[in-house]
């Protein structure tokens, strides 16, 4: 009686040939994907960068929009009706260093 050859044997050198060719791919997609992962152009470091960029951006927004207030009050200021009572002694105040005459003054050194 004649034994069957061991599935090793039949296959020989071309079928462990083709098993350490896709290894060798399936190891090889890997390590690039994971490359990508960390450096790639989505990656988790552009993530990070573009986290801290995001707060840097957020900060300066908030200056401008500070800015852009003060502005508009200045805006409102110039509007040709007649201005409010206020508005004047805050901008005489304000700008030219003027106080009613009741006020008191303290001189700090």
């Amino acid at each position: 009686m004649r034994y069957a050859t061991p599935p090793d044997r039949r296959r020989g050198a071309w079928w462990l040939l083709k098993q350490l060719s896709v290894t060798i791919a399936c190891i090889g997609l890997t390590a690039y994907f994971s490359y990508h992962i960390r450096y790639g152009r989505h990656g988790i470091d552009a993530r990070n960068s573009l986290q801290e960029r995001s707060a840097l951006l957020d900060f300066e927004i908030k200056g401008l929009e500070t800015v852009r207030t003060k502005l508009r009050h200045d805006v409102a200021l110039l509007s040709p009706e007649i201005p409010n009572a206020d508005i004047v002694e805050e901008t005489a105040r304000d700008v030219l260093g003027y106080v009613r005459a009741d006020d008191k003054i303290i001189v700090a050194r």
